[in-house]
């Protein structure tokens, strides 16, 4: 696949499974359409100093359409993580989540601005993302800065944190 727009979802407190699946049906009543969805994985929780201890999350990744544009996308997944009881705490921002959901890629757009920068600025160094994005589209070609395919970039990821396949959603 080279092209499609993929979302990341996590969860790492109270019922994650729960959130996750009620995360999924908010965005399907959103104008999103789900083409693909990753199976679920657990993770340990990365933390902003390594003495921080959370729950692990389970993530996933799924490709969507929309007639949304970017911003109007970002705009409906804050939406469904408040929904979702997600509170941004200021200073804290590795805390723990009922529910996140980030944009990865909007076909071969790249932007940069305070809202919204695309692809996601993080996406390379993170195994939670990439892996579960591999499963479901392993040859999309994510712009610059990386320029490269999901599965080039999993294969290089310096995260070594171990993700253990738990389950797929309906």
């Amino acid at each position: 696949m080279t092209d499609g727009i993929f979302l990341a979802l996590g969860s790492n407190a109270g019922d994650r499974r729960a959130h996750l699946n009620a995360a999924c049906v908010h965005l399907r009543r959103r104008a999103l359409s789900v083409t693909a969805m990753s199976p679920v994985y657990e993770t340990p929780a990365h933390t902003w100093t390594p003495e921080e201890i959370q729950p692990p999350y389970l993530n996933l990744v799924m490709a969507i359409d929309t007639a949304l544009d970017p911003l109007a996308l970002l705009d409906v997944c804050q939406e469904v993580e408040g929904a979702g009881g997600r509170v941004r705490l200021a200073g804290k921002p590795w805390a723990p989540r009922t529910i996140d959901v980030d944009v990865l890629a909007y076909h071969q757009q790249t932007r940069a601005g305070d809202r919204l920068t695309l692809p996601h600025p993080r996406l390379a160094g993170r195994r939670f993302v990439l892996e579960p994005w591999a499963q479901v589209a392993p040859q999309f070609h994510v712009p610059a800065p990386f320029d490269a395919s999901v599965h080039a970039l999993l294969s290089t990821c310096a995260d070594t944190s171990r993700l253990t396949r738990v389950a797929s959603l309906p």
